[in-house]
């Protein structure tokens, strides 16, 4: 039993290193024998592999193929060894030559289209040296003179590229007035054809800039029969406007008349001395006259609106004396053309600001909407203009007031007084008279009450009475509104508030004078600040209550609020003008309680009477 058993375990023993024991399709590594030598085995057939660390460094180096191509190292076979790159670094130059040609191509093309290209490249060169501020004087001249000498006889040709325009630009403003006037004389000539470029009319207003009378009055010569054009050209517009304001009365008449009329443009010299206004011209003449002026004009002025050029002086003057002398259906395409955006650009000069006045009055509900809408946005912008701040009052008495209404500083006023040139030429604010159905005073009395506005308005300037009392221009709505303006119509529709009014202005007059180290000059008291003072002092000179209302004047509010008891504080500086306001007082028995105290400070020396038309 045992003798049998053994003898399988010692077969499977033995089967186990002999391939004809195992089973079939199964294969067991055999063990490497060493041989009798005791010399290892050789590795098997095919790649090598290093035996210490020299040898692997070696390796790497040696592995490098002729082709450029990345080799694997096999001690590291998941890291990419990366060597020098022949055929690239030849297709980097490859490529650099191609470059290199391809500028010297672009540069020849330049060249053959642009005549002169170098001369350009030379100028710019030189431009950014003498634009530098901390600059030299001499060594600036210097490439100024050099830079001149360069463009003698190429001026007009390279005026309209933008690069020339710069350059000649900065030599024009820093060069010696003989090398001004020859660059003047090298452009005459082309004058015309230079304002209508967008690189060269640069040029162009920086030599009206400089140009003395002579130069100016040929600029004129030259424009004359092509003022109407160039209005309407974008452009060109630009430059008839710059002239415009160089030009004196006699120049800017000369400029106008040629919307006038054909034979204004055609001959010229042809206006009579005194008659500079369109309203003078006509005045007269035959009723076919006025309409030809009016076609013409209308022919003239149309194209410039509907392009929307309307941001020119010479334009709104035009439009004024237009529609001073126009009947009622062409004023009425006006104002629905200019009602929108286009009256928001023409206000910020006097006569924008009375053509969007007079559009204001003369419109229907539905332009004004127009206009108060386009306003929107540009509200603090035109309040803080000195002839902005165009608008039209609430369309109900439940609407409230827009905030160009509260800002505005001209226009509001035209509800309480007339201007003084409204006076001298009653044409421009009565020429359209006609048109309105209803007389100006009830029109007047009607935009104050029926719609709220009188009230509205007193109540913002007790609300920023300090700050409206120190402002250049916001003093004049306030001195109007208190004041009662023309014709005392607040004190009919907002006695109460205008009393209110009155002593806002006190209430801030009784606060404490700051030194001058505490306080701004914003924050200076209304008897000392420049503006307020004179303010306060004319109101004291005016101040009067009309017959019929039960109120005190604003010269007593000031006195028992105020300067009551106080005036030898007051009586030095600015503030000595208004305490001796009080002595020219309109109000007849305020006048006579101030002098009781007031006199003896005059006998001592210490306040000095100030004239009553020195205000």
């Amino acid at each position: 039993m045992v003798s049998e058993g053994s003898e399988p375990s010692k077969k499977r023993k033995s089967n186990l290193g002999d391939k004809e024991g195992s089973k079939p399709g199964k294969k067991f590594p055999s063990k490497k024998r060493k041989s009798d030598s005791g010399d290892k085995e050789g590795p098997k057939p095919g790649k090598e592999f290093p035996k210490n660390r020299k040898e692997i460094k070696a390796k790497r180096h040696s592995n490098t193929e002729d082709d450029g191509k990345s080799v694997v190292d096999s001690s590291k076979p998941f890291k990419r060894q990366f060597n020098n790159k022949p055929a690239h670094d030849k297709k980097l130059k490859d490529a650099k030559l191609d470059h290199r040609k391809w500028k010297e191509l672009t540069e020849n093309r330049k060249r053959k289209r642009k005549p002169y290209y170098d001369l350009q490249k030379e100028l710019v060169a030189s431009w950014e040296k003498m634009r530098q501020r901390n600059i030299k004087i001499e060594e600036r001249s210097k490439l100024i003179s050099e830079t001149m000498n360069k463009m003698k006889g190429k001026i007009p040709d390279i005026t309209g590229s933008h690069i020339s325009s710069r350059v000649l630009q900065t030599c024009i403003k820093y060069c010696q007035p003989a090398e001004r006037d020859s660059v003047y004389q090298e452009l005459r000539p082309h004058f015309l054809k230079l304002a209508r470029n967008t690189y060269a009319v640069h040029l162009v207003t920086k030599m009206l800039d400089h140009a003395n009378k002579e130069q100016l009055q040929e600029i004129i010569s030259s424009l004359h029969g092509h003022v109407v054009a160039f209005l309407r050209h974008p452009v060109g517009s630009a430059v008839v406007e710059h002239v415009f304001k160089l030009a004196n009365e006699t120049q800017k008449q000369e400029l106008l008349s040629e919307m006038y009329s054909a034979e204004f443009r055609i001959f010229k010299g042809i206006i009579p001395k005194g008659k500079g206004r369109l309203v003078d011209l006509l005045s007269g003449e035959h009723p076919s006259k006025k309409s030809a002026v009016l076609e013409h004009m209308t022919l003239a002025l149309q194209p410039i609106l509907e392009k929307g050029i309307v941001d020119h002086s010479i334009v709104h003057r035009a439009l004024l004396e237009y529609m001073c002398i126009a009947n009622k259906s062409s004023v009425t395409d006006i104002i629905q053309q200019l009602s929108g955006s286009l009256l928001v650009r023409m206000i910020h000069t006097r006569d924008g600001s009375k053509v969007g006045a007079l559009c204001i009055i003369h419109s229907g509900a539905k332009e004004r909407k127009k206009i108060v809408k386009g306003m929107k946005g540009h509200v603090v912008k035109i309040a803080h203009d000195e002839y902005g701040c165009v608008d039209g009052p609430p369309q109900s008495a439940d609407d409230e007031p827009s905030e160009s209404q509260k800002a505005s500083s001209e226009t509001d006023i035209r509800g309480l007084k007339r201007d003084e040139k409204d006076e001298e030429n009653p044409e421009e604010s009565e020429g359209l008279g006609k048109i309105s159905k209803k007389d100006f005073s009830t029109r007047r009395i009607e935009l104050l009450t029926k719609s709220g506005f009188a009230q509205k308005l007193t109540e913002m300037c007790m609300q920023n009475v300090g700050e409206l009392l120190r402002s250049q221009y916001g003093k004049d709505i306030i001195f109007e509104v208190a004041n009662g303006g023309a014709g005392d119509i607040m004190w009919q529709v907002a006695a109460d508030s205008l009393t209110a009014l009155h002593r806002a202005i006190a209430d801030v007059g009784a606060l404490p004078q700051l030194n001058n180290e505490e306080g701004s000059q914003n924050e200076e008291h209304i008897f000392v600040q420049y503006h307020s003072s004179r303010t306060v002092r004319k109101l004291i000179l005016e101040s009067h209550v009309p017959d019929g209302v039960n109120a005190p004047s604003f010269a007593a509010i000031l006195w028992d609020v105020v300067l009551k008891g106080k005036c030898k504080m007051w009586a030095q500086g600015h503030s000595e003008k208004v305490v001796s306001a009080f002595l020219d007082c309109s109000d007849l028995e305020m006048k006579n309680m101030a002098s009781s105290e007031l006199q003896p400070l005059i006998d001592a020396g210490l306040l000095k009477i100030a004239s009553a038309k020195h205000v």
